[in-house]
């Protein structure tokens, strides 16, 4: 009962914050961050909890539409606990990141960035596919609407491009789904939209291959990987700084875990033989991206053409299928969760206070805002993977269990964290060293971070050290998910090929 009140919570508050900005415009903002808050310690409650039968810490499944086998079926184990505590701790950031910014209509921005949420948190524990197709659609319109009504200068590109993405590709694993449902019918004399029903389903050959590329297009558009990352730099450049923040710290990771839940348990026979694409196509995402980021004068989409970089560590992860690289794709997600969030609030910031993305426009900001500086060198440092931080431990297990699966585009793969190095230590530069430049704004507005602002820094740091200097914590977390994840698909493969 415990999910459903951390999906009913969020959609409640989002609707009393919407109403109360009649009596007061200050009154939403205080009503999200007290809803998100009040998720957190709910969620922290499922840290103590004691797994049941297949090592689930939380789980309702109550009929929805019985005429088709639909349920509510919310459920919980480690990998969920994980993402759902990233999710409501980068939720308070977003409102953190949001408090000044946001005048206009705050009320109904607001209500869209907790009914985002909720749609996240429903994603994450949704064990019925239909139900997680839903979540999958709730959680796209509200993000819409905040590009659309809240970006810069060209968001109604921008919003339309990302809806439209994700509605496709959203629109093909719906299909996906339904022929699975189909075939379940067939063998078994009953339609049933159940995970672990519909595991059992037996789909091989080229049908196999074609129903499980509707959910990989899927989870990869939202990834992204190339090719599917186009609406990306879009997107983040245009959105509002907590939509940026939802955008690289949540809503990415949606697609990784649909892969790690979904795309490969669903379809062990097809993912196998899929792999070794799969992996090139996260190698190409390292690098092209990588490289693409050079050539950007804009903050924000240089830091989404890294996002799309550090996330191909994430896919090359998965398809290698083996404990090492699963633990270093989900820590992965988790730190970039936390960096990118980070640096597009920094680079949202800064765009809020001097009215420009352009670097070309910037320079020798380190004895204006020397706080703002340090920030931005602590987390540019983090996302290039620093021993010692999140990141870093999530990118060398990726690569390590990749190794063991794949040598050459292993290999390739490394040149993505010197290109890293690289882009993340240009920047520093060209911003914060070198002739002060204030030739586009007024320098009194250039301030520095405030204590408001500088609390919200500090646990992000703070998190990205713990996960860097004690990853066990996450890693028992989730390893008993991901053995059991690992023995079932090898188990299926083993069984097809003695057949």
């Amino acid at each position: 009962m415990i999910l459903v009140w951390l999906i009913g919570v969020l959609f409640l508050g989002g609707i009393i914050a919407w109403l109360s900005e009649r009596l007061n415009p200050n009154y939403p903002r205080l009503i999200a961050l007290i809803t998100v808050l009040l998720d957190l310690v709910l969620m922290l409650t499922l840290l103590g909890a004691e797994p049941a039968i297949g090592g689930w810490v939380a789980a309702i499944d109550a009929p929805w539409i019985p005429r088709f086998s639909i349920s509510f079926y919310l459920a919980a184990d480690g990998l969920s606990v994980l993402l759902l505590l990233l999710t409501a701790f980068l939720g308070v950031i977003a409102i953190g990141s949001a408090w000044d910014e946001i005048k206009v209509r705050a009320g109904f921005f607001y209500f869209n960035l907790l009914w985002t949420l909720a749609g996240v948190l429903g994603v994450f524990t949704a064990l019925d596919l239909f139900l997680f197709f839903f979540f999958w659609e709730v959680m796209l319109i509200p993000m819409y609407f905040i590009i659309a009504i809240w970006g810069h200068e060209n968001k109604n590109y921008a919003a339309m491009k990302f809806f439209i993405f994700t509605q496709v590709t959203g629109m093909l694993m719906l299909v996906s789904i339904l022929m699975l449902a189909y075939f379940h019918y067939l063998q078994n004399g009953f339609v049933s939209f159940n995970y672990h029903d519909l595991l059992t389903v037996e789909t091989r050959g080229p049908l196999e291959m074609w129903i499980m590329l509707g959910f990989f297009i899927a989870f990869t558009t939202k990834l992204p990987s190339v090719p599917f990352h186009s609406w990306l730099p879009d997107a983040h450049s245009q959105a509002p700084t907590a939509g940026s923040v939802i955008l690289a710290g949540i809503l990415l990771k949606t697609g990784a875990y649909g892969l790690i839940r979904f795309a490969v348990p669903l379809f062990p026979e097809a993912s196998k033989s899929f792999a070794p694409f799969a992996m090139t196509l996260a190698a190409i995402s390292i690098l092209y991206c990588a490289k693409v980021a050079f050539a950007q004068t804009d903050i924000k989409r240089l830091i989404a053409y890294t996002s799309v970089s550090h996330m191909g560590f994430v896919t090359l992860g998965v398809y290698a299928w083996n404990e090492q690289a699963l633990q270093g794709a989900i820590m992965t997600m988790l730190a970039h969760g936390i960096s990118a969030a980070a640096l597009f609030m920094l680079a949202g910031g800064l765009q809020h206070r001097i009215h420009t993305r352009n670097m070309l426009d910037m320079g020798g900001f380190w004895a204006k805002v020397p706080r703002m500086a340090v920030v931005v060198l602590f987390f540019s440092i983090a996302a290039l993977g620093m021993p010692g931080l999140g990141n870093f431990i999530g990118e060398f297990l990726a690569l390590l269990g990749a190794f063991r699966a794949n040598i050459p585009l292993t290999v390739i793969s490394a040149f993505g964290l010197i290109f890293a190095s690289v882009y993340s230590l240009w920047v520093i530069q060209k911003v914060f060293h070198g002739e002060y430049t204030n030739s586009e704004f007024d320098d009194s507005h250039l301030t520095d971070l405030t204590h408001r602002e500088m609390v919200y820094y500090a646990t992000m740091i703070i998190g990205l050290i713990w996960m860097g200097m004690y990853p066990q914590s996450f890693l028992a977390l989730s390893q008993p998910v991901l053995l059991d994840l690992i023995s079932s698909t090898e188990e299926i493969v083993n069984i097809v090929v003695q057949n």
